[in-house]
């Protein structure tokens, strides 16, 4: 069988499995800061994301400011304390581990969802979630890319939305999604830090593939 026509060179297929196998949800970062030219690549490339409609709903916010950076540390930090309290039992485990990097990282991004999403009815009237969808597509974008670059990315989820929006004077019906610590780092997990630390696994993929339809018994 021959190969698809409009197939890349292998070397070219290879780097683009490889970004996707060595992606890494980064925790731990250094001071160094993230050239101007790089940021603007690594935006573009998440602005190329696939969005349901082509309605575009990503927004990006740089944080610069370093009180308003430290201010955004503590609705994370406030969130991490009230969800290892909901963890229960585990709640000793999971205040051990690195869940954000705010106040380390050399570039923090908010990425957030438009305001007036409701007037986009293009493949959202029985899905309205497709807008989260294409804005996970820009970040996924955007998160390749860094790790093409060099670059560790963590996408940090623990903070209150109407909070951060508040803080960040966004209009009524936006809502950050994301705050994105961006920056150079040490080294790159050389497995997903989770996984690394006991905390899940990355389960097997014929666990998450049927066939035709929905099996009787699952987990």
């Amino acid at each position: 069988m021959s190969a698809p026509t409009h197939r890349y060179p292998q070397s070219e297929i290879d780097a683009v499995y490889r970004a996707i196998r060595e992606r890494r949800d980064m925790r731990h970062f250094n001071d160094q800061p993230v050239e101007p030219a790089l940021l603007a690549r690594l935006l573009e490339a998440a602005h190329a994301g696939p969005s349901v409609g082509f309605m575009q709903p990503w927004r990006f916010i740089r944080i610069s400011d370093g009180q308003l950076r430290r201010a955004i540390h503590g609705l994370v930090e406030q969130e991490r304390l009230l969800t290892a309290q909901a963890l229960g039992e585990r709640e000793d485990e999971f205040m051990k581990l690195k869940v954000e990097a705010v106040l380390e990282c050399g570039e923090l991004i908010v990425a957030a969802l438009m305001d007036g999403r409701q007037d986009h009815v293009f493949g959202r009237r029985t899905l309205p979630a497709m807008d989260l969808a294409s804005l996970a597509c820009a970040l996924q974008n955007m998160w390749l890319a860094a790790r093409a670059e060099g670059l560790g990315m963590g996408w940090v989820s623990l903070f209150d939305p109407l909070a951060l929006a508040d803080l960040l004077g966004m209009p009524a019906g936006a809502q950050p999604v994301a705050v994105v610590c961006l920056g150079h780092v040490p080294e790159f997990y050389p497995e997903p830090m989770l996984q690394r630390q006991h905390w899940a696994r990355r389960r097997d993929l014929q666990e998450l593939v049927f066939d035709n339809r929905w099996p009787k018994e699952t987990t």
